[in-house]
C-alpha cells in the first residue's frame, strides 16, 4: 500500500470481528513501533502485547472508558513511556548534562516519543489491512495493570491500542468524522508567521 493511502485510510476502528490477527502481522506492527524517533536515541519505550487469556485479564483489571465493542479486538498493545531512561541518557557525558534534572525537559519527550511509536502502530495496522483504535487508561488503573502483568513501576502506560479485523468498512458509531469536519488546512497550517 502506498504511504499516502495509509495516511488517508488511518482512522479509529471501534468494531472488530473475532478473526484472529496473524502473529506475523503483530510482529511487523511491533517492529515498526520500534523504528520511531527517540530523543538521544534513548529508546525509552516498552510495549506489552496481550492476546487470549492475558487480554481477558486486562479487561478485568482496566476499566475501559471506550465502547464495549472494543473488547472484541483480539489484540491489545499497551505502550509505556519510561522517563528514567531519558533522565539517565541525558546525564551521560555525550549529552553535556551532569544531572538527571527533569526541569531540563520543558516538553516530556518520553511521552512524545512513545506517542510517535503509537502512530506507527496505527499506521502499520492499516498497511496490514487491520483496524485499530487508541484508547486511554485511567490513572487509577496504572498500578493494578503493572501489578497484574509484572510491569516495572517506572513504566507509565500512555493508553492502549486495540488491533483486529474491522467489523465494517464504515466509520463506527460515535466517531468524530460523522459529527465534525476536519479543520481546513489554511486554518491550521501557517507558513512564515501566524
Amino acid at each position: 500500500m502506498e504511504f499516502q493511502d495509509v495516511v488517508r485510510r488511518r482512522r479509529m476502528v471501534r468494531r472488530f470481528t473475532d478473526e484472529p490477527v496473524p502473529d506475523e502481522s503483530v510482529r511487523r506492527i511491533m517492529r515498526n513501533a520500534l523504528r520511531g524517533p527517540s530523543a538521544g536515541f534513548t529508546q525509552g519505550q516498552a510495549f506489552l502485547v496481550l492476546r487470549g487469556a492475558e487480554l481477558a485479564r486486562f479487561h478485568e483489571v482496566v476499566r475501559l472508558w471506550t465502547l464495549e465493542s472494543v473488547r472484541t479486538a483480539p489484540v491489545v498493545v499497551v505502550p509505556f513511556a519510561v522517563k528514567d531512561a531519558y533522565l539517565d541518557r541525558y546525564a551521560q557525558p555525550d549529552k553535556g548534562w551532569t544531572d538527571r534534572a527533569e526541569e531540563r525537559w520543558p516538553v516530556p519527550f518520553w511521552y512524545v516519543d512513545t506517542g510517535m511509536a503509537v502512530l506507527l502502530i496505527l499506521q502499520t495496522a492499516v498497511d496490514e489491512g487491520l483496524g485499530a483504535v487508541y484508547f486511554g487508561i485511567g490513572a487509577d488503573d496504572f498500578d493494578p495493570l503493572r501489578a497484574e502483568f509484572g510491569v516495572p513501576g517506572d513504566h507509565v502506560p500512555i493508553g492502549a491500542v486495540a488491533l483486529g479485523h474491522g467489523a465494517d468498512d464504515d466509520v463506527s458509531e460515535g466517531a468524530s468524522p460523522r459529527t465534525r469536519a476536519r479543520r481546513p488546512f489554511d486554518e491550521v497550517v501557517r507558513f512564515g508567521r501566524w
